[in-house]
């Protein structure tokens, strides 16, 4: 068995997230300037709200409510997708750095499921 999970930090879900929220605050950096306000600030919003919901549906004491914020962690990341795509859609991203990104999109995606899942056959 693994180790006991007492934090959500110890989350892989987080984990993961975390290590795709400073990717995109790096990615991001070399954006034009222009964009600070426009896509850099949105790409890096819903970066990290993905991280705090997790965090914040892990101290959810109802399995409702955790499913309910991991469900919007997978909004968040959709968003982040999407986001992804204009960039390289725009010529801000080559579409090697894309592709590794949107890959840890895809991981990031299968964890926050499995814990909806996990949670969802606690209910039953």
């Amino acid at each position: 068995m693994g180790e006991k999970i007492t934090s959500f930090t110890d989350l892989n879900a987080w984990r993961e997230s975390h290590a795709l929220v400073l990717e995109i605050y790096s990615l991001t950096k070399s954006f034009p300037k222009e964009e600070v306000f426009g896509l850099v600030g949105q790409m890096r919003r819903s970066a990290v709200s993905i991280t705090s919901n997790i965090a914040e549906g892990f101290s959810r004491g109802s399995h409702k409510d955790k499913i309910h914020f991991y469900r919007m962690t997978v909004g968040s990341l959709t968003e982040l997708q999407n986001q992804l795509l204009i960039g390289r859609d725009i010529g801000y991203t080559d579409t090697i750095k894309f592709s590794e990104l949107a890959e840890k999109t895809v991981v990031v995606s299968k964890l926050i499921n499995g814990l909806i899942k996990s949670i969802s056959s606690r209910i039953l």
